[in-house]
């Protein structure tokens, strides 16, 4: 009994020796005729499989030069796939495929000095920017300054962990995020007042977690900025705190000069690109308030574009948005994070975000940014926004 199965053990040791030494001359299949039962012979196992790879390994001169004309690396990465699109020239996802970015979305990798600094300085003093975390493609332009060598970060407070999971998002989610830094409002004003920028945009994760929402994390951290100069201008992009007005009337009470909150996309959308806890309505109550209550103050919001939306329902939130007051807008391309997240169902035209510049201004926007690159704190509209907020202030 002892020998027998120390014959059927060296058997096995012989049959998976030979399988390795099949499978690494690149032969896979032959794991289709492997024998069932022990009591082949080895010396029949590895005659077959000879005479199997043979067969197999062989090719004829005409498959050889079929193979030799066949598609190289080019054919792979090639842009040449098959694609619809709209009448405005946009891109749109044909069912089961992926598209493919438009030559119009594609940017530089980040580099230079001041990416490097502010990056650095970001790290040391514990600080968090939405630019990061949301993986905007404005980051290279952004904190390597661009060409006037202006370096501009938005910075997120009360961490970087969000309670809620909107589908289009790519910042971490947690249940319960650790509570804020104490620290944080005054290292932010001292990275802000040492880049030496005249204008700041604030933003931060949801903290359902926190009875007020963090609205007076946010408060405070506004308040060390102006303590320290109160030249430099803040627009704060808040998060809807519930619907609690109370919370946003604390943030607006801070000192801020802009107050921007980003209904994100069309009525319609909603349930399926935001958390369940945020709505359309519930954002257009607090741009409301908001402008009631500071009625000085510049409201901002921003809508992505890509997501299946129509043009009937992107002018209906634009009408709705003028009807409460609300003054500065900004139209971008959604851009799909990762692979968890929503695909983008349109890559829509520089054209048509030109179209939607000029709609927007005829409703009576003040400012009206749009286009594929454009996001809700992107510098094209903060310099803009910057000289209409000081010239209010000169008329007060």
């Amino acid at each position: 009994m002892a020998a027998s199965l120390t014959k059927a053990s060296a058997s096995c040791i012989l049959q998976k020796t030979a399988l390795l030494n099949l499978s690494s001359r690149g032969v896979c299949a032959y794991m289709v005729n492997r024998p069932r039962s022990n009591s082949v012979s080895n010396d029949t196992f590895q005659t077959s499989h000879r005479r199997s790879y043979a067969s197999r390994a062989v090719l004829s001169d005409a498959q050889k030069e079929k193979l030799a004309q066949g598609p190289d690396l080019g054919d792979f990465i090639s842009d040449d796939i098959p694609i619809a699109y709209d009448g405005e020239g946009g891109m749109k996802k044909v069912q089961g495929e992926r598209l493919r970015l438009p030559k119009w979305l594609k940017t530089e990798i980040p580099m230079g000095k001041n990416y490097s600094r502010l990056k650095e300085n970001l790290r040391d003093l514990n600080l968090h920017t939405v630019c990061e975390e949301a993986k905007c493609p404005n980051i290279g332009e952004c904190w390597g300054g661009g060409e006037h060598g202006t370096a501009t970060a938005t910075i997120m407070v009360l961490g970087d962990e969000c309670t809620r999971g909107c589908r289009f998002c790519s910042v971490k989610t947690s249940r319960a995020p650790p509570p804020p830094d104490p620290n944080e409002p005054l290292n932010t004003a001292k990275a802000i007042v040492s880049w030496g920028l005249d204008y700041v945009v604030l933003t931060s994760v949801d903290r359902d977690d926190l009875a007020d929402g963090g609205s007076k994390h946010f408060a405070e951290t506004v308040k060390q900025i102006k303590a320290q100069n109160s030249s430099i201008l803040v627009e704060c992009l808040t998060p809807d705190f519930r619907g609690d007005l109370e919370a946003v009337e604390v943030v607006l009470d801070s000192g801020l000069d802009v107050f921007a909150h980003n209904v994100e996309t069309v009525s319609e959308l909603q349930r399926f690109v935001r958390d369940p806890r945020a709505n359309y309505k519930q954002s257009l109550s607090v741009l409301e308030h908001a402008k009631k209550y500071r009625p000085g103050v510049v409201t901002k919001t921003s809508l992505m574009l890509g997501l299946g939306e129509t043009d009937e329902q992107i002018y209906a939130v634009l009408k709705d948005l003028r009807k409460i007051g609300v003054e500065c807008l900004t139209l971008g391309q959604y851009m799909q994070p990762t692979k968890r997240h929503l695909q983008v169902k349109e890559y829509v035209h520089p054209d048509k975000f030109k179209y939607w510049e000029e709609v927007g201004n005829k409703l009576g926007f003040v400012y009206t940014a749009s286009g594929p690159l454009v996001r809700s704190s992107y510098k094209a509209g903060e310099f803009f926004i910057k000289n209409l907020v000081e010239k209010r202030k000169s008329l007060v």
